[in-house]
Order: C-alpha cells, then sequence, then structure tokens
C-alpha cells in the first residue's frame, strides 16, 4: 500500500483582503504572492464574478478540459494552494459558483476567471519550499514532498 507522503510545516503571516474589480482572480493572488515574498499558501476567497473558467481533468487522456460562462455568478466555495512552479508563485485552486437559479457547479478553476467583487483570506506557510513537478502516473504537475526526495 502506497503511504501518503508529508512534511512538517509552520504557518506564517496571514493576509486578509480585497479582490480587484475586473482582474483574474488567479493572477491577482499570483502577483500578490510574488510581491510580498510568499512562497507557499493556502487561501479560501467568496464573492462574485463575471466570468469564470473551470473544468475538470481528463484521467484517461491526461489533459484538462475546461469551459468559460460569461454571467454573474456567485462564488459559493474557492479554496486552494499556492507553491512554486518554475521559481514562481503558482495558484492550485478549485472554485464552487452559483448562478442566479440557485444552481451550483464548481472544478478546477483556470485564468481569465474575473472578479467582481471578492474577499480574499491567505494564510502564509513556512518550510521547505514546494515545488511542482511532473508526475508520470497522472500526466499532472504535482507536488514533490521534501521526504519524496530522500
Amino acid at each position: 500500500m502506497e503511504k501518503l507522503s508529508c512534511a512538517a510545516y509552520e504557518t506564517g503571516r496571514r493576509f486578509i483582503g480585497r479582490l480587484p474589480y475586473g482582474k483574474d482572480l488567479i493572477k491577482s493572488v499570483e502577483v500578490f504572492c510574488e510581491e510580498k515574498n510568499i512562497k507557499m499558501a493556502t487561501f479560501s476567497a467568496i464573492g462574485a464574478v463575471s466570468s469564470v473558467t473551470m473544468g475538470a481533468y481528463d484521467q484517461k487522456q491526461q489533459v484538462y478540459i475546461s469551459f468559460n460562462k460569461e454571467a454573474p455568478l456567485e462564488i459559493v466555495n474557492c479554496t486552494g494552494n499556492v507553491s512554486q512552479k518554475d521559481g514562481k508563485p503558482f495558484l492550485h485552486a478549485h472554485i464552487a459558483i452559483g448562478d442566479e437559479q440557485g444552481k451550483v457547479t464548481g472544478g478546477h478553476l483556470f485564468s481569465e476567471t474575473i472578479v467582481f467583487a471578492g474577499e480574499v483570506d491567505i494564510q502564509e506557510i513556512t518550510g521547505p519550499s514546494l515545488e511542482r513537478g511532473y508526475d508520470e502516473t497522472t500526466g499532472l504537475m504535482l507536488w514533490d514532498p521534501p521526504d519524496l526526495k530522500e
């Protein structure tokens, strides 16, 4: 049986604020993390978007399938993490959104998700830097925890 691979980390600074109107949700968080020298973090967001790009990973073809919807949508939940990819902050997030009829859909969040209004909570994580690397089994860019390198 394959074991869970983890390393111990501590919490660092915590940032709570507002997402910028009309800007891409993912890029806004990544730029903020770069400006504040945040290498790793968890984050959550609530609010609304004027358009969303999301989707799911096709496990057989090993590619993401995405779609864009332009409409006033509520962020029911958005959660994710920040780690490093190619030496820069990289955000991995999932989102659940609701429409005007209360129908909720969700999936992997992509860029070109435009914020109408939003609040964000970013919790920095300190410790050995997590880098994303290609995983042969899944075809995904996954964390490479320090204990995997031993």
